[in-house]
């Protein structure tokens, strides 16, 4: 079946953006709103369009809890996007999916889809930027964070960074540098976590940079989106060693967060960074009160991810906790804190981290030996002298010949005094006039035609569905085009041309050829016959494969007659026929 290709539809696309603005959102009422008012989308009958509603139902399943009715969701979604083409689009609804898995805890399927997400989105990148492009890259990377690979997470922000930076919506933008902003202070926490400080600070600059570069945008993002980049920006500034300029920004985010709507998700990832400065400052000041204020932290942070289903960040609330209990000296917290960790780290889970890394390592060497064998068949089918296909190619493409179902003709090209060129100059110097020559038959070739080197100052010249008389009449053009250029700039002794024999074969031909190889050793003896009657000319036989009858000749001297034996005489240069030897 063919893949369909979606339709343009303003209003298909204005619901499907509405919805993706969405869903973020903790509140399963406000997306359920917005998807309900979204009919045309529902009512849609073209598969990417219906693999959106089933995609946009999964998630208002997830959001109310019903985890079955969004399997059900993503796997009719998943369904019809086997039935789309292969474009920005599809990436999209592929990454969109992996969000949905991952968020649900399906770790294995959301890896699927994100390596098929990846894969698409590499695929389709050269194409224009397009909003479907930049917003795969960002949903790609919002899952990749549920599953706690983060370096890849910050390849994709950096990518849907940078396909929005082509696009004219400033809004794109910030959204893209926002979350380039986020997914680096993520990475720099686990780089810190680690030990590694100095490789923590420098992915903390380039957190800064990015959230100052979303700031100097001339755009009006929503209350949400100020707090969560002022939020970054201080983690940012925490890691980065500024603990001074860090925390008033969190303390105002916290006051506002406090007097707004409930925002639970975000009010959770305000308290878990403060409790990270806090913990800091209380190891440089030897503090124990901002340590406590550091717990209690972790402790409502834990609770609000918990309530809204993030257990990403719950499992490093509870680490976070068991090390902040560790380092106040109690004991028995620290070990239930930690206890709890494990027991929320599954199996399932590192196996899942250990799934993708493998599949990550294996796309990335599959890709490498795609290069390799592409560079290893273009040196095998490929003259590294002239560009031209080489022998063994040309093999290839006369097995492929039909001579006993279509007219086919081959013409063998021979460079005239080429030793000459050699010995008198240098082998470097005869390697330009091969060049040069190629460059010739290639220029001047017909459309269809097809030009090989076959072996030192030698060319075949394949032209498919050709008569004979055709085929002269092509061979004449690359002869003259040889013939009339220019070689002066190539300080070769003599005037370069070439001598050409033709042969062709007929599907109705009595004695033709019936093999490629007969049709080339044909071609090839109408080579030697053109070199000995004079060269640079053309040489085909009369009628096929039989040679032209002898030309009744008045009687001359016996210089005349030796003359003629040796192919001394002078000929008119260009056609190998005499009068009357070939019918127009």
């Amino acid at each position: 079946m063919t893949p369909a290709a979606p339709t343009v539809d303003e209003d298909l696309a204005s619901a499907r953006w509405r919805l993706l603005a969405v869903s973020g959102t903790e509140h399963a009422h406000v997306f359920s709103a917005e998807l309900a008012a979204a009919a045309v989308l529902t009512d849609a009958e073209e598969p990417c369009w219906r693999a959106w509603a089933a995609a946009f139902t999964a998630r208002a399943a997830l959001l109310s809890g019903d985890r079955d009715g969004a399997a059900a969701g993503v796997a009719t979604a998943r369904a019809e996007l086997e039935r789309c083409l292969p474009t920005a689009e599809h990436a999209l609804g592929l990454a969109y999916l992996a969000h949905l898995e991952a968020v649900a805890d399906r770790f294995d399927a959301a890896l699927h889809l994100a390596v098929d997400a990846s894969l698409l989105a590499d695929q389709v990148a050269p194409e224009a930027p397009s909003r479907e492009l930049h917003q795969a890259h960002l949903w790609l990377s919002l899952a990749l964070t549920r599953l706690d690979l983060e370096e890849l997470a910050v390849d994709q922000a950096l990518a849907g960074a940078r396909v929005a930076a082509a696009l004219p919506d400033l809004g794109d933008q910030w959204q893209l540098l926002r979350l380039a902003a986020q997914q680096h202070a993520e990475l720099a926490q686990t780089v810190h976590r680690r030990g590694d400080l100095p490789r923590s600070r420098e992915l903390a600059a380039v957190a800064l940079r990015c959230a100052t570069a979303a700031r100097e945008l001339p755009v009006e993002p929503t209350d949400d989106d100020l707090d969560l980049l002022d939020v970054v920006q201080a983690w940012a500034l925490t890691l980065a060693g500024r603990l001074d300029d860090a925390l008033p920004p969190l303390r105002r985010v916290q006051r506002h967060l406090a007097t707004g709507e409930l925002r639970t998700w975000l009010t959770g990832y305000a308290d878990l960074v403060l409790a990270r400065l806090l913990a800091q400052r209380c190891a440089a000041d030897l503090d124990d009160r901002q340590g406590d204020e550091a717990v209690d932290r972790l402790v409502t942070a834990s609770g609000a991810f918990a309530a809204v289903g993030d257990r990403r960040r719950y499992r490093q609330c509870l680490l976070e906790l068991g090390r902040a209990s560790a380092a106040l000296g109690h004991t028995t917290e620290a070990l239930h804190w930690l206890e709890a960790y494990r027991t929320e780290t599954s199996r399932t889970h590192l196996y899942g981290r250990e799934l993708w890394a493998e599949m990550f390592v294996r796309r990335s060497r599959l890709r490498e030996a795609e290069r390799q064998t592409a560079v290893l068949r273009r040196h095998a089918l490929e003259d590294t002298l002239t560009g031209l296909g080489n022998r063994r190619s040309a093999e290839h493409r006369m097995d492929d010949l039909r001579i006993d179902r279509e007219p086919v003709s081959l013409a063998v090209v021979d460079v005239d005094g080429f030793k000459s060129v050699n010995d008198q100059n240098s082998h470097l110097h005869g390697d330009e006039v091969l060049r040069r020559v190629a460059e010739l038959l290639r220029q001047h070739s017909r459309t269809g035609d097809e030009v090989f080197r076959w072996a030192g100052d030698e060319f075949v010249v394949v032209l498919p569905d050709t008569t004979q008389a055709q085929a002269v009449i092509a061979m004449e053009r690359l002869r003259t085009a040889i013939a009339d250029a220019d070689w002066g700039d190539m300080d070769v002794p003599v005037r370069v041309t070439v001598s050409i024999g033709v042969a062709s074969a007929s599907p109705g031909g009595a004695a033709g050829p019936r093999s490629w190889r007969e049709l080339f050793e044909s071609a090839d003896l109408h080579l030697f016959g053109a070199k000995s009657s004079g060269r640079n000319r053309v040489r085909a036989a009369l009628g096929g494969a039989t040679p032209p009858a002898p030309v009744a000749r008045p009687a001359g001297s016996i210089d005349e007659l030796v003359a003629e034996v040796l192919s001394t005489s002078e000929r008119r240069p260009g056609w190998a026929f005499d009068d009357g030897e070939v019918a127009s």
